[in-house]
């Protein structure tokens, strides 16, 4: 396949105008094909990647009446007794074994998963305790199955799993860390990183989330030792009122990646998310932030087929979108879903214009066909039924904001 009259953009240094070539399912070199798509005023993107999120936790409206909290432990218990929280027990509850695939529950995370789908994402990490493979293996794009956790320092494995040494002496270099760190402004949040240091070594294969009671000597260790970090802003300003000191993490060169946290505690979606940032963090660059949601997460994750650039021999995640602003790195932080002009994953139409999916071999009926702004969509799966199920299960009619 040729997809044709672009402005692509390979990476955070490389932008040109030049065909995209496509064969199973990765970005090929140059061959002849009668299979074209040509654009008009259009982008491509490496498609985006989630660095942070809780599928299960994507339910509306947001949840916690006693904001700002001292730290994220007091809202997860303050959470239960939301309306938000009550309410999607309705549809899922979950009985504490966090095992998804029981019941609603996977269901509801496949809800989580069209809030990244419409929204440029096509890998995204659900923070949770480890699921079955057929879990990870139910999805249209691709959930990380290589990692484990640990919620927090102080709440530990709350929600299942192993204890964090345990969790830790699991994880090969290749194998993410990934856990909830010092997400508060008190004296809790801040000894947080200290007691975590005594538990195990830094690596550069661990993923510390929100990291908002760090200072500038926090992070100069971080960045000795090569340790990623989540950033989550919306949702950190929601709960905290505050979020980590980005500027100097981004002076420190330090890899960071953005995540969206549920719909929850944070943004509708990643689109949102980045809106929130360029208007909080006007001074960040577009490029840097560009990195935050492609190369920089792809090297948090240990992500092997995929390095969130446009490369010959890569999985086929794509994005192409509207232009909306001349400068293309500017213009991720102004999209909305019916910016997407088609998207794969492993070059498989996920979401797109539907005048495009002829040029595809799929089954139509595994599709779902909406309008938008007056243009015809197709999104993989059905969404549509998901939403009816809920409906049924609540008895009323219920909106997610991030579904079309």
């Amino acid at each position: 396949m040729k997809l044709s009259n672009l402005i692509v953009v390979k990476n955070d240094k490389e932008v040109t105008r030049e065909d995209i070539y496509l064969a199973d399912g990765k970005f090929a070199d140059k061959y002849k094909t009668d299979n074209i798509i040509s654009f008009q005023d259009a982008v491509a993107y490496p498609s985006f990647i989630n660095v942070h999120d809780h599928l299960i936790g994507n339910w509306l409206p947001l949840a916690g009446l006693n904001r700002p909290y001292p730290n994220s432990n007091i809202w997860v218990e303050d959470m239960k007794n939301s309306f938000s929280f009550k309410e999607r027990d309705k549809y899922w509850t979950n009985d504490g074994s966090f095992n998804l695939l029981k019941g609603n529950g996977l269901e509801m995370a496949m809800l989580g998963v069209y809030k990244n789908i419409f929204s440029g994402i096509t890998i995204v990490q659900d923070h949770i305790p480890k699921q079955d493979d057929r879990y990870y293996e139910s999805f249209p794009i691709e959930v990380i199955r290589n990692y484990h956790q640990v919620h927090s320092i102080t709440l530990n494995n709350w929600w299942g799993g192993n204890s964090l040494e345990k969790e830790f002496s699991l994880c090969n270099e290749h194998t993410p860390f990934i856990i909830h760190l010092a997400e508060g402004t008190d004296k809790i949040s801040k000894s947080e990183f200290a007691k975590l240091k005594k538990m195990i070594p830094l690596r550069n294969n661990i993923l510390l989330v929100h990291c908002v009671a760090f200072d500038r000597d926090d992070f100069q260790e971080i960045k000795r030792n090569d340790v990623n970090i989540a950033w989550c802003p919306e949702s950190n300003f929601y709960l905290l009122d505050k979020t980590l000191d980005i500027y100097t993490v981004i002076d420190l060169q330090i890899n960071v990646s953005i995540g969206t946290d549920s719909t929850m505690s944070g943004s509708i979606n990643l689109f949102s998310e980045l809106r929130f940032i360029k208007d909080r963090f006007p001074d960040i660059s577009p490029r840097i932030i560009f990195r935050m949601v492609t190369s920089n997460p792809a090297k948090a994750l240990k992500l092997k087929d995929y390095s969130g650039k446009i490369e010959k021999g890569q999985q086929a995640n794509l994005l192409i979108t509207s232009i909306k602003s001349n400068d293309p790195y500017e213009n991720i932080l102004g999209l909305y879903s019916s910016d997407i002009h088609l998207m794969l994953y492993q070059g498989k139409p996920i979401l797109g214009l539907k005048k495009y999916l002829c040029h595809f071999n799929v089954i139509p009926e595994e599709y779902y066909f909406y309008t938008k702004n007056g243009k015809e969509y197709f999104v993989i799966g059905h969404p549509e039924r998901i939403l009816a199920h809920i409906e049924q299960c609540l008895g009323y009619k219920k909106k997610f904001a991030f579904l079309p």
